[in-house]
């Protein structure tokens, strides 16, 4: 099976963000980068699928500025059998982003089954997979917790909330979205890292791709931070004192709201 997996690379959770002066962005200085954690779930899916499928190839591509290449070498040192890097801005946005990926999937060859992350972390925007699946003419099944894989075709498990559960049957080749609950992403060992290092990593520009500014769809502008937490305050006593002191101050609160 010719297997691909798209990444994305995001800021690590414990970042502290800080904006740009012009706050139509996120200073990336000091940044640490690591592979949005529901698309190690689909490296890790593809790994199997692969394993069980003789003869079978992984292959991971992201979109992205060079950066991105860290994020495809810890790719390849969980596993995957190569790794392509897509020359896009790193605030491009899931149109731009889709087509790219299905230009490039297009040139590397047939895919089989195509494998994402239900979301990217960093904008939560969940939209690349679909669009994806749009431009390469496939089935698309998003946010799956569990893959069933036949003879040409997938069973796929989603909870759909309020404890349904939706079963979904798909024929070869497909877009699948990757949630929490389908697996357990494996560790790259140390010895795999450095032998990941060495590992060529493709490029294919944007030219070649077929892709311009005109791709983008849309902007974002005017970035804020949240606003900061209110400080905790700590009831002294014994249980009964503290049970009517927090009594007394969610009365307070609620006569000023």
């Amino acid at each position: 099976m010719n297997i691909f997996v798209c990444i994305r690379q995001v800021p690590d959770t414990t970042t502290r963000i800080k904006l740009r002066e012009d706050g139509n962005g996120i200073d990336e200085a000091d940044i640490q980068w690591i592979i949005s954690p529901h698309d190690e779930l689909a490296i890790e899916e593809a790994l199997q699928l692969r394993d069980r499928q003789p003869g079978s190839t992984v292959t991971v591509l992201s979109a992205g500025p060079e950066r991105v290449t860290d994020s495809l070498r810890m790719a390849l040192a969980m596993g995957a059998d190569s790794a392509v890097r897509l020359d896009l801005p790193g605030d491009a946005d899931s149109a731009t982003n889709a087509r790219a990926l299905a230009a490039a999937i297009g040139k590397l060859g047939a895919a089989d089954i195509v494998f994402v992350g239900k979301e990217a972390i960093d904008d939560g925007a969940g939209a690349v997979g679909t669009m994806l699946a749009v431009r390469l003419g496939f089935p698309s099944i998003n946010v799956v917790n569990g893959i069933e894989y036949g003879e040409g075709s997938v069973t796929c498990r989603r909870d759909v909330g309020g404890g349904n559960i939706e079963i979904i049957e798909t024929p070869l080749p497909a877009v699948i979205s990757a949630q929490v609950g389908l697996n357990e992403p494996r560790y790259a060992t140390a010895l795999n890292i450095i032998k990941a290092k060495k590992k060529p990593i493709d490029t294919i520009t944007a030219d070649e791709l077929g892709i311009t500014e005109a791709d983008r769809k849309t902007r974002l502008r005017n970035f804020e931070l949240p606003p900061p937490k209110q400080p905790c305050r700590l009831i002294e006593g014994s249980p009964a004192e503290q049970a009517n002191e927090l009594i007394r101050v969610l009365a307070e609160d609620i006569q000023a709201i």
